[in-house]
């Protein structure tokens, strides 16, 4: 078996937060049901362009591999009595919305504890469940603002700048995913689930990391760095070569060392050289990297490289997204993944970095909208034809949708 083939998630998800949390999840083989709203068109994932027809899109397929979808509103009395059925044989409800929201739609514990006291519900929200923000909708680059990112991104002179990639929404669904198993864990020991209250300002906060620390403690004030250097490690930084930019780091004090010999300078980590040191050269960090960008800037990236690499020094290139999705490094950790589509023919995309064992992912492209309706009816909430029909009806389903399973 799959690791988590004995998972059953129902997830009211949607975009890019919630689904990148959960497709790791499906990856390693938890049956994620996506509820999607009849009366939107679904998960607003399916529209985002420019690469989209229909209800398909590249973002889309990006986040939702592996999983199943039904299309079901839970607004109706009929569509609320499919999803508690559905809870009943759930592991887990999992969702991404507003703050004040889980609780006026009724997924949170207390609202479903009756229908299975061992239910785990996880709520990625964009500022909690409590506090003054929660009825806030959090996005991605807000939140960068809000917690300080932006501030400590970019030139010194430069405006305060945003990821290149919407690291809050991603880190955040990482965090729901590991709260979510955490929890999945402690229920199947206690046979009582509870809330997983995870939000992406909790996130994005916590990961000020050590200059939060710094500064609660010492009154340290984060300032940009020129050519996105470390703080205080020295050199750690961008340097640009005749050719293009790459990336040097000394870490540690054996690394100074083998980079001064490499750059021919071996004196600069003896003893008594004012850059011996960690403390030396970061009080000293503006003349020590006049004098580096003055020799990288002689001779290519590719010769940089060559030397360091074999002297153990950390480096690399700064590629662009193709140099770095042509890695032979990237094929050999099997982080490519290709999955048949009915309009794409063939989907290519990147894999999950969570690996647990030796077994490779099976992959299955992400679902049409409401593609696995039979089985879930059928298979999870156990219903005939006949209770299915009324349930149409009465309008659980919506309109009916191109795509039934």
């Amino acid at each position: 078996m799959k690791p988590l083939e004995d998972i059953r998630i129902i997830s009211l998800e949607q975009y890019g937060a919630g689904p990148f949390g959960s497709v790791h999840l499906a990856d390693l083989g938890a049956e994620v049901i996506k509820i999607e709203d009849p009366s939107v068109g679904g998960d607003v994932g399916r529209y985002v362009p420019p690469y989209f027809t229909g209800e398909d899109s590249l973002f889309f397929e990006t986040f939702n591999r592996n999983k199943k979808s039904i299309s079901l509103d839970i607004k109706t009395p009929a569509g609320r009595a499919v999803f508690e059925d559905l809870v009943r044989n759930a592991d887990a409800v999992y969702s991404n919305l507003r703050g004040d929201v889980p609780e006026k739609i009724g997924i949170t514990y207390d609202q479903l504890k009756h229908l299975n006291p061992a239910i785990v519900c996880c709520s990625l929200t964009g500022f909690g469940m409590t506090g003054p923000r929660m009825k806030e909708p959090g996005y991605d680059y807000v939140l960068q603002g809000l917690a300080g990112w932006m501030e400590l991104t970019g030139e010194p002179d430069g405006p305060p700048t945003k990821s290149g990639l919407s690291l809050v929404d991603f880190s955040g669904g990482y965090v729901a995913a590991l709260s979510l198993m955490a929890g999945l864990h402690a229920a199947k020991r206690d046979g009582i689930g509870m809330d997983c209250d995870v939000s992406l300002y909790d996130t994005a906060m916590a990961m000020l990391t050590y200059p939060a620390t710094w500064h609660l403690n010492a009154g340290y004030t984060p300032s940009r760095t020129s050519h996105s250097a470390h703080p205080s490690l020295v050199p750690f930084q961008a340097f640009e070569a005749s050719d293009g930019w790459f990336v040097v780091g000394c870490a540690k004090e054996k690394f100074w060392k083998r980079l001064a010999e490499v750059l021919g300078h071996p004196e600069w980590a003896e003893e008594g050289s004012p850059y011996a040191s960690f403390s030396g050269r970061n009080e000293r960090r503006e003349e020590l990297i006049a004098e580096l960008d003055a020799i990288f800037a002689t001779n290519t990236v590719e010769h940089w490289l060559s030397l360091c690499y074999p002297a153990a020094i950390p480096c690399g290139p700064i590629n662009d997204v193709e140099a770095a999705l042509k890695d032979e490094h990237l094929i050999a950790r099997n982080m490519l993944v290709e999955t048949d589509h009915p309009r794409y023919g063939t989907v290519k995309q990147v894999a999950s970095p969570v690996k647990v064992g030796a077994e490779v992912p099976d992959y299955v492209r992400a679902p049409q909208r409401n593609e696995h309706f039979t089985e879930v009816l059928t298979g999870v909430a156990g219903y005939d034809a006949e209770r299915i029909a009324e349930l149409r009806a009465a309008g659980a389903f919506g309109d009916v949708p191109a795509v039934e399973g």
